[in-house]
């Protein structure tokens, strides 16, 4: 069953002006390095035995569509600011094939307050989210999903900075007008180390995309697991 919240204003009027078929666009990215996110993502998930996952920044839907078919999960819940995102989300879900399918909710809410409806999972993805995040808000995310959430399992993809040189980049440059940072790999393990320390999670590096001995990968990714109390 999917459903849209009532607090997500608009979205059967917007609905109602978009084509009846999906771009791939609106379902996927299709670039290589991010269907190895998605990969990692999806196997992280298999490895832990996630059946609830948030999916904090969900976008267009990229990773709902994928959860959305495996077979071990039950629950999940998009989360985004962005209605037109969310609209197109809910249109290429809709033209799933019919099968028997996971509960998914989409909202139209931040993810940077506390709520209490997204307490109690077994994991939270946010993909490739939190460099769109004005650095003086991580730390409202760190709250809302640490310390509000609490989800057993919490994973974290974010542009390696370190790497942008070889995607021929000025070292200053950024992969994408909205992003409001992107740090090397130094500087995400020194916060991923923190919020770990502060909130009772252990946390692990991964590396996403083609490896460079020196510069590590184009994606870099962190995986929280919560201590048992």
């Amino acid at each position: 069953m999917n459903a849209f919240h009532d607090d997500w204003a608009g979205a059967s009027e917007m609905s109602a002006e978009m084509p009846a078929w999906i771009r791939d666009v609106c379902a996927r990215d299709t670039t290589d390095l991010h269907e190895e996110r998605l990969a990692a993502v999806l196997g992280y998930l298999r490895s832990v035995g996630a059946r609830s996952v948030l999916d904090l920044g969900c976008g267009e839907g990229s990773l709902l569509l994928r959860l959305a078919q495996e077979s071990q999960i039950n629950r999940i819940v998009g989360v985004d600011i962005s209605n037109s995102s969310l609209a197109c989300a809910q249109r290429a879900l809709d033209n799933l094939p019919s099968q028997p399918a996971p509960q998914i909710e989409l909202r139209c809410v931040s993810f940077m307050e506390a709520n209490a409806e997204f307490v109690d999972f077994d994991a939270a993805v946010l993909l490739e989210t939190i460099e769109h995040v004005d650095p003086q808000h991580l730390g409202r995310v760190e709250e809302a999903v640490f310390r509000s959430y609490r989800p057993r399992h919490v994973m974290v993809t974010t542009p390696n900075q370190d790497y942008n040189v070889l995607h021929g980049m000025h070292p200053d440059a950024m992969r994408h007008p909205d992003h409001r940072f992107e740090w090397g790999r130094a500087r995400f393990r020194r916060w991923a180390l923190g919020v770990a320390s502060r909130h009772g999670y252990c946390v692990r590096f991964d590396d996403i995309g083609p490896f460079d001995a020196e510069l590590g990968a184009s994606t870099q990714s962190a995986m929280f697991q919560k201590l048992s109390s």
